[in-house]
């Protein structure tokens, strides 16, 4: 049966070959050419990495990418964790209709989804308008992520909003899944032992649901730190991302190697937490026996 054991660890190999190395070692060779004034590629040159690392705007964005994507990921995890915790609690009548809940925002574009938070947050939409009558946006307006009185689009407010409402279900769903496994017994051994309902908490869900963490905090972070619809249409110059410079330069600018380049680093930014999450989940697994 070796054969079968290899054909099947082989094929997810092919499959990353074809469709994530091939492309990005492609991408990688434009990256370090040069182009000239018609278009082709020829040469070998790495100053357009010594370039991003140089230019201010290029380090900008590439933080700010980082930092929003983090912020998603933390408020994501803040409102998901309670919902997913409330879904593996519930009736299994009732977990069906909550997940389909979940899942119902997929059924709808997310271009549409993203441009009705436009019209939502604009001057005189119902959410502008309930958020004024609450006097959040001067609350907003002290932590510096909003231009003005009543003024929600095109700020990190606004961004991270739109973020948040497209990928919150990313993280509830990895949740959901993990802790609808959890035994219970351990909760009722916990309190046998004379915890808290909070302490028990504490001290056995969360851990035990750190792989749902993980992965949800994955599955948020990494899209988060490339996105382009959100910055571009809910964001505004004061929230450059790096998809929109990456954008820039190859429609744009038509700056193939440069684009390349913006692109090769901003993979390996991804990569780098990808690989703290595969140590982290093999350390929660432990040894093989």
């Amino acid at each position: 049966m070796k054969w079968l054991d290899r054909t099947i660890i082989g094929i997810p190999f092919v499959w990353l070959l074809l469709f994530f190395m091939l492309p990005f070692l492609i991408v990688l060779k434009i990256s370090v050419s040069d182009m000239d004034m018609a278009g082709q590629l020829s040469g070998f040159k790495l100053s357009n990495y010594a370039f991003l690392a140089q230019d201010a705007l290029y380090v900008k964005t590439y933080l700010a990418s980082l930092k929003y994507a983090a912020i998603t990921t933390g408020v994501c995890l803040l409102l998901g964790y309670p919902f997913a915790y409330f879904m593996a609690r519930a009736e299994k009548s009732v977990q069906p209709a909550l997940l389909l809940m979940v899942m119902l925002p997929f059924w709808t574009s997310f271009l549409l989804r993203v441009y009705a938070w436009k019209g939502l947050l604009a001057e005189g939409g119902w959410v502008a308008q309930v958020l004024n009558a609450l006097h959040v946006d001067q609350l907003l307006m002290a932590f510096g992520v909003t231009g003005g009185p009543g003024q929600y689009l095109n700020s990190a407010f606004s961004l991270v909003l739109g973020m948040v409402y497209a990928y919150l279900p990313f993280m509830i769903l990895p949740l959901y899944a993990n802790l609808s496994k959890q035994d219970g017994r351990l909760l009722e051994a916990a309190h046998d032992l004379g915890a808290s309902p909070w302490v028990a908490f504490w001290k056995v869900t969360v851990p035990l649901s750190r792989p749902g963490i993980l992965a949800g905090s994955m599955l948020v972070f990494i899209p988060c730190v490339g996105e382009y619809v959100v910055p571009e249409l809910l964001g505004g110059p004061q929230t450059l991302m790096i998809g929109r410079v990456l954008w820039d330069e190859f429609f744009a600018n038509n700056d193939w190697p440069m684009a390349s380049s913006v692109a090769v680093v901003m993979v390996l930014l991804i990569l780098v937490p990808l690989a703290l999450f595969s140590k982290a989940r093999a350390d929660a697994q432990g040894p093989r026996s």
